[in-house]
């Protein structure tokens, strides 16, 4: 089951139940926040409730979506797959041993990534720095956690990067990671999908410039080494997310040394378990 954040032009976003083309609106059933169902301790069957009651319809083509987000931080964890702790020891060799230290380490990479209200949706912009060379998408799947540090649904996320400014030094992460336009969730959140069936999805990624298709890549949620369980566990310890959390969970990903996006590059991620998310590149 898909639960969505929606408006219709006028601005007022409600919660909605997407149903194939359409989506079910929740607000004259009283829910106008998507915390309401995923504090709940089973959001699926909350959402199930609904799924024959009388509600306004209406078509998916005829509203917006908004970022499946409304309090919650949004963190990221790092060097969860083999292919991105590679690629970051590649990428600076003065930082290349702390990259294979942390893959193999108990303790994962965690960073704060945005604010909810910074966090792009579908069809709007995600940035690329203007002082940055190398600019790439992150494509990953991201565990929408409630105050318990319970995942009550999954995501798609783009975790956008200055790899050049990363790579130059490690203490530069943040500006690498955080700034305007640099992280992007939805279409909606998946409720109701145990780990184990969401590791058999595959992540693929596009990026078309004009008419070209300029990069192309897939992975298994398979392949990522750590749990959910554990990325979730780390996340809360010493912390309090009275709102919950929405945690990006790494990259299987890396485009060639060779490519940066350029504005106006269009980046599509699909998870074959959750939907698609596609978003315009612009400089910041």
């Amino acid at each position: 089951m898909n639960v969505c954040r929606f408006h219709e032009g006028d601005g007022r976003v409600r919660v909605g139940l997407v149903s194939e083309s359409s989506v079910l609106d929740l607000a004259p059933a009283g829910i106008d926040r998507l915390q309401q169902l995923l504090e709940t301790e089973n959001p699926a069957a909350e959402l199930r409730k609904f799924t024959g009651a009388r509600l306004p319809r209406l078509e998916l083509s005829q509203v917006k979506l908004c970022p499946p987000v409304e309090r919650q931080e949004v963190w990221a964890a790092g060097v969860t797959y083999l292919r991105s702790k590679t690629a970051r020891m590649d990428e600076s060799d003065f930082d290349a041993t702390a990259y294979d230290r942390v893959y193999g380490a108990e303790r994962p990479e965690l960073f704060f990534k945005s604010m909810p209200e910074k966090v792009a949706g579908p069809g709007d912009s995600v940035g690329i720095r203007r002082d940055a060379r190398w600019n790439v998408p992150e494509p990953e799947l991201a565990l929408v956690l409630n105050s318990r540090g319970q995942v009550a649904g999954l995501t798609i996320g783009n975790d956008m990067s200055s790899r050049d400014i990363e790579g130059e030094n490690l203490l530069y992460l943040p500006q690498a990671k955080i700034y305007r336009h640099s992280c992007a969730l939805g279409p909606w959140i998946r409720i109701g999908a145990e780990e184990p069936a969401a590791r058999q999805w595959t992540i693929r990624v596009a990026v078309q410039r004009g008419s070209q298709s300029v990069f192309e890549g897939e992975t298994s949620i398979g392949q990522m080494k750590r749990s959910f369980g554990e990325l979730a566990d780390f996340l809360f310890r010493s912390q309090v997310f009275p709102h919950g959390a929405i945690l990006l969970t790494g990259t299987g990903i890396v485009p060639p040394e060779t490519f940066t996006l350029n504005e106006a590059d269009v980046i599509t991620i699909e998870i074959s378990g959750i939907g698609v998310l596609t978003n315009e590149v612009a400089v910041v």
